[in-house]
C-alpha cells in the first residue's frame, strides 16, 4: 500500500479496523464496544467522527458494506467487513507506530513552556487541579488492570494498561515535584499586579533563543 493509504489510517481508523478484524459489525456496535472497553482513553471516540471514519475507510476500500439490517423499531444499520487491503493497512500502520517514536505534539508541554506568563498562585492552583485529575485517571487505570487480571483476560489484550499506569504515575510524580519546587520559591517567578494582572517585575531568564539548534541536535 502506498504512502497516501498509510497516512489516512488515523488512531480512530486503527480502532475501527481492529474491531472489524474481530468480526463484521455496524458503526453503532463499534461505538458501544469502544466505550465498553474504555478505548476512549486511547482515542477520541465520538459517534459522528466514528461514522465519518467508517465512510472514509469504505471509500478507500479498506472496509466494505456487507448488508443492512434492522432490529425492532431501530433505524436500519449497515454492517461492515474488513477487506484484505484493510487488514494489510491495519498491520502496516500498527507496525509503523510500534517501530519508531514520532512527534505527537501534546498540548501540555506548550502550557508548561508558557506558564511563566501567569502569576505564581494561579500556576500552583492550576497544577494542583491537574494533579487531582491525574490521580483520578491513575486510579481508574489501576481498577481496569485489576479487573482484567481478575477476569483472566489474556495479557496481550490489555498490555497497554500497564503502559498508561506507568506514564500517569510518572506525570503524577513529576507534577507533584514541580508544585513543590515552585511553591517553595526554589524556582524564581515574576511578580504580577494582583488587580491588573500586569507583570510588575521580571527576573532574569534564558529563553529558547539561547539554545541553538546545533546544541539541541548535535551532528
Amino acid at each position: 500500500m502506498g504512502q497516501q493509504g498509510r497516512t489516512t489510517v488515523t488512531p480512530l481508523a486503527i480502532a475501527v479496523l481492529a474491531l472489524l478484524e474481530e468480526r463484521p459489525m455496524h458503526p453503532y456496535e463499534m461505538y458501544q464496544l469502544l466505550i465498553a472497553r474504555h478505548e476512549d482513553v486511547l482515542v477520541k471516540v465520538r459517534p459522528g467522527s466514528l461514522y465519518h471514519t467508517v465512510a472514509r475507510l469504505a471509500g478507500q476500500e479498506l472496509v466494505s458494506a456487507e448488508g443492512i439490517g434492522r432490529e425492532g423499531n431501530r433505524p436500519e444499520r449497515t454492517t461492515y467487513r474488513i477487506s484484505e487491503s484493510g487488514r494489510a493497512a491495519l498491520r502496516a500502520r500498527v507496525a509503523e507506530v510500534l517501530r519508531k517514536p514520532a512527534p505527537e505534539y501534546p498540548v501540555f508541554p506548550v502550557g508548561l513552556a508558557e506558564a511563566h506568563n501567569l502569576p505564581k498562585p494561579d500556576v500552583l492552583a492550576l497544577l494542583r487541579e491537574r494533579l487531582e485529575h491525574l490521580q483520578r485517571d491513575l486510579a481508574d487505570v489501576e481498577t481496569m488492570v485489576t479487573l482484567a487480571g481478575a477476569n483472566a483476560v489474556p495479557r496481550r489484550y490489555w498490555v497497554v494498561l500497564p503502559y498508561l499506569r506507568a506514564t500517569l504515575s510518572t506525570e503524577v510524580t513529576w507534577v507533584g515535584d514541580l508544585i513543590t519546587e515552585i511553591d517553595s520559591g526554589e524556582m524564581e517567578w515574576d511578580e504580577f499586579d494582583a488587580e491588573t494582572g500586569a507583570r510588575i517585575s521580571e527576573r532574569k531568564h534564558a529563553r529558547s533563543a539561547d539554545f541553538s539548534s546545533s546544541e539541541l541536535n548535535p551532528r
